[in-house]
C-alpha cells in the first residue's frame, strides 16, 4: 500500500520543477478588467428558431462576451514578459492590449506587425518562445472589421512558459502573415486555418487544402457556411440533413 503522502510530495514536486521561475499558480491571479466586449447577442434556446418552443426557453437573449484589456500588474511573470515583448525593436504600437483571463496570458498585436512580433519572442533571450503549439482561428460575423481571429499559442521551452498571440482580419481583406519562416510547425496549422475559414496566410510555402478536397467549394468552419449534410437511416427511420431539421443562428 503506497502512501499518499509521498504521492503528494512527488506531485508537488514535479509542480514546482515545471516553471524555473518559481511562480505558483496562486500568484498568477486574474487582473482587473476595465471593459467588456460583446461581439454577438445570441436569441432562443440553443440558437433554434422557429420551433413552436413551449418551455420558454426561446426567449432566452445571451450576450457573447470577450474579457477586455487587463490592468497592471498582471501578477507573476506576466508583467517581465509584457515589459520585454513591448520593448521590441519596432514594436512600438504593435501590441493593442493584454487580457490576463483565468491564469492565462493573451497578447493582441496588430496583423502588420506579426511576425516582426513572433520573431522577437523567439529570439529575445529573457522570453525564448521557440515553440508554436498551435495555431487556431474563429469567425465572429457580428465583430465588424474583426471577423476573423488567428490565435498562435507559444510554448517557452526554456523558460516553461506559455502565452498566446492573437490577431485579427477584417472578412473583406483575410490576409494574415504567415509565420512559417519563425515556427516552421505552423505550416500545416496555417493550410488548416485557411482551408476551415478561408484566411490568407501571406508568404506561406504552399497554402493549399489539408483537411477538405482540393475542389471543395467554400470554407466549412465558417459562420455563415451552410450546414448541408445527407439523410441517415437509422433503426429503420430516416434522419434529414442538417440543413432540412431547423434553423440555427
Amino acid at each position: 500500500m503506497t502512501d499518499p503522502r509521498g504521492d503528494r510530495d512527488a506531485r508537488d514536486a514535479g509542480t514546482r520543477s515545471q516553471d524555473v521561475s518559481h511562480e505558483s499558480h496562486d500568484n498568477l491571479v486574474r487582473a482587473d478588467v476595465t471593459e467588456l466586449e460583446v461581439v454577438e447577442v445570441r436569441e432562443g434556446a440553443f440558437g433554434a428558431h422557429g420551433t413552436g418552443d413551449t418551455s420558454g426557453f426561446g426567449g432566452l437573449t445571451r450576450p457573447v462576451v470577450m474579457p477586455g484589456p487587463s490592468q497592471r500588474p498582471y501578477g507573476g511573470w506576466f508583467d517581465e514578459v509584457a515589459d520585454r515583448f513591448a520593448g521590441g525593436a519596432g514594436l512600438e504600437g504593435a501590441i493593442e492590449k493584454v487580457v490576463v483571463d483565468r491564469g492565462e496570458i493573451t497578447f493582441y498585436v496588430r496583423r502588420q506587425l506579426l511576425l516582426p512580433a513572433v520573431t522577437h519572442l523567439r529570439n529575445d533571450p529573457v522570453l525564448r518562445f521557440e515553440f508554436c503549439s498551435s495555431i487556431s482561428a474563429v469567425h465572429f460575423p457580428h465583430e465588424t472589421g474583426r471577423e476573423l481571429h488567428v490565435v498562435l499559442h507559444l510554448l517557452s521551452m526554456t523558460h516553461n512558459r506559455r502565452i498566446r498571440v492573437e490577431t485579427t482580419t477584417p472578412d473583406d481583406d483575410r490576409h494574415v502573415p504567415s509565420v512559417v519562416p519563425i515556427y516552421p510547425t505552423a505550416d500545416w496549422q496555417e493550410r488548416e486555418a485557411w482551408d476551415m475559414f478561408g484566411i490568407e496566410f501571406d508568404g506561406h510555402p504552399a497554402l493549399t487544402r489539408i483537411l477538405m478536397p482540393d475542389d471543395w467549394p467554400g470554407h466549412p468552419q465558417r459562420k455563415d457556411y451552410p450546414l448541408g449534410g445527407i439523410p441517415v437511416e437509422y433503426k429503420g427511420g430516416t434522419i434529414p440533413p442538417p440543413d432540412q431539421r431547423r434553423s440555427y443562428s
